[in-house]
């Protein structure tokens, strides 16, 4: 239950109390952001230079600080403030909300009664976007409540690439990220999104995001997520209610520290000859605390959908449940899955340290190939190098 403390703080969850008040930052050029915010916005795939980018949106805490479209790309997508959007086009109003419902659990409460902004992204029809869009969700202000809701509308025979950065300041520990994002992939249009988060070990997070697909419509969903963080519950949920519908998620999720992650995708499998696809790749090390969960529905006779869910356990003091859901609600439907949670076996390590490497460069190793980026869905190439680097520098911080 959300209770309004005061206009200053809200008390939310477990008794988490979070700040309601930030400081006002004005607009300003990406290569005009502090330092410090802009290492940390790179860090999670957002390039403050713009370099290989359509267009950019950035939040600082409750702040729009930038939007906009290359010269290049202007007539064929749009970036913006949801509240500008709303402002601009009345018909956007029957979207906002309309896959997610707001009363759904506290965060989505939360979100509709204290709404911090968020972005709307717009690929016009017919429209291939060549460069990825990004954004970047930033919270600079300790222990503050950030509430987002994104709205991304790929119109009819279009195709795009949007990366989404989310991060912290460096002096952040502790927050409330609570994102609410709806997709509207139409007819025969193609939308690939990519997620980075790196929080804080006191963050709370909490996305929201529902998908929504038309005849012939693909949507790409690629997450990833190595820093530590307190508490994490997310449960994607795609309707690939268009025939001829895909829906893909991808998540590599390295817990540390004292982490609590509860990360998982729905698809229901609504339109004829859908598909669905869920590949989750889950770390635990130290003392964290993981569930992974996957759940295919399908409802229609020509469905097809697979789900697979790997884990591996690097400390005695890790916990990893996975979860994985079938549901046939038809004859004709055919679903299917795979799962694996264990830890690394000796006899790898061993093989390895044959080879001429130590223990601690076997299991990174190991684990490197295990988070192979690989399993992430139309990446260009610089990005999954980055995400490669992200991946790498982890492993020698922790093995």
């Amino acid at each position: 239950m959300v209770r309004k403390m005061s206009g200053e703080e809200v008390l939310i969850g477990e008794g988490w109390k979070f700040k309601r008040t930030a400081k006002a930052w004005g607009p300003c050029q990406l290569s005009e952001l502090p330092r410090d915010i802009a290492e940390r916005a790179q860090e999670v795939g957002v390039r403050p230079d713009m370099n290989d980018r359509s267009g950019a949106y950035f939040q600082i805490d409750h702040s729009v600080v930038f939007s906009r479209i290359q010269k290049a790309f202007e007539g064929k997508a749009e970036i913006m403030s949801v509240k500008d959007a709303m402002k601009k086009y009345k018909w956007l109003e029957k979207f906002v909300w309309s896959i997610i419902d707001k009363e759904a659990d506290e965060y989505t409460r939360l979100a509709a009664d204290e709404w911090d902004n968020g972005y709307f992204i717009r690929i016009f029809e017919n429209q291939k976007i060549t460069l990825p869009l990004q954004a970047c969700l930033f919270i600079s202000t300790n222990n503050l409540d950030q509430n987002v809701h994104n709205v991304i509308l790929a119109e009819p025979g279009s195709e795009a690439h949007i990366i989404t950065g989310c991060t912290v300041h460096p002096n952040v520990r502790s927050g409330l990220h609570v994102g609410i994002s709806e997709f509207f992939v139409k007819e025969n249009a193609k939308l690939t999104f990519t997620m980075i988060h790196a929080w804080g070990e006191e963050l709370i997070v909490r996305p929201r995001t529902g998908v929504l697909l038309e005849d012939g419509a693909t949507f790409v969903s690629n997450y990833v997520s190595l820093k530590p963080v307190r508490s994490l519950q997310m449960f994607p949920t795609a309707y690939c209610r268009g025939d001829g519908s895909r829906a893909v998620f991808n998540s590599i999720i390295y817990g540390s520290g004292e982490s609590k992650i509860d990360a998982g995708t729905k698809i229901l499998l609504e339109g004829k000859k859908s598909r669905g696809e869920i590949i989750s790749r889950s770390v635990a090390a130290d003392r964290a605390d993981m569930t992974a969960r996957g759940l295919l529905i399908g409802k229609d006779k020509e469905s097809r959908g697979h789900l697979e869910c790997m884990g591996l356990i690097l400390s005695e003091g890790a916990v990893i449940r996975a979860f994985p859901e079938l549901i046939a609600e038809v004859e004709g439907t055919e679903l299917s899955h795979e799962a694996a949670v264990g830890k690394i076996a000796e006899e790898q390590i061993f093989y390895l340290m044959s080879r001429g490497f130590s223990e601690d460069e076997a299991r990174s190793l190991i684990v490197k190939g295990f988070m192979n980026p690989n399993i992430l869905t139309d990446l260009p190439e610089p990005l999954k190098m980055e995400i490669e680097k992200m991946i790498e520098l982890t492993m020698k911080k922790k093995l």
